[in-house]
């Protein structure tokens, strides 16, 4: 079994900045692609940025010049630095990771919750 664990969310003013952590433990042997994704009240989920296991990024265009993910496999983390964040950045924010065992099974985190106030 794996775990996801998530940590850095919180209150912001707008134009502020955060950073979250999703730290993975378990029965790992490595792991692929991480993602974050978000879910703001009465809206689907929708994904912000996916890094590979070779550091190769993708941005949801809303976010692209503003946030950026990031990862330390040696301590299967994964980050994402949320720079000049907008009151439309408050969501829900959730990481997925793509671990391999004996097979590739994926993994979701708890979530942690970002407000930015205008």
């Amino acid at each position: 079994q794996v775990q996801l664990v998530e940590s850095g969310g919180g209150l912001v003013q707008a134009g502020g900045s955060l950073r979250l952590s999703c730290a993975a433990s378990g029965s790992i042997f490595s792991i692929s692609a991480m993602r974050w994704y978000r879910q703001a009240p009465g809206k689907q989920r929708e994904l912000v940025a996916v890094i590979t296991s070779i550091g190769s990024t993708n941005y949801a265009d809303s976010v692209k010049g503003r946030f950026a993910i990031s990862r330390d496999n040696a301590k299967n983390t994964v980050y994402l630095q949320m720079n000049s964040l907008k009151p439309e950045d408050t969501a829900v924010y959730y990481c997925h990771a793509e671990v391999i065992w004996n097979r590739l099974n994926d993994y979701w985190g708890q979530g942690t919750q970002v407000t930015v106030s205008s």
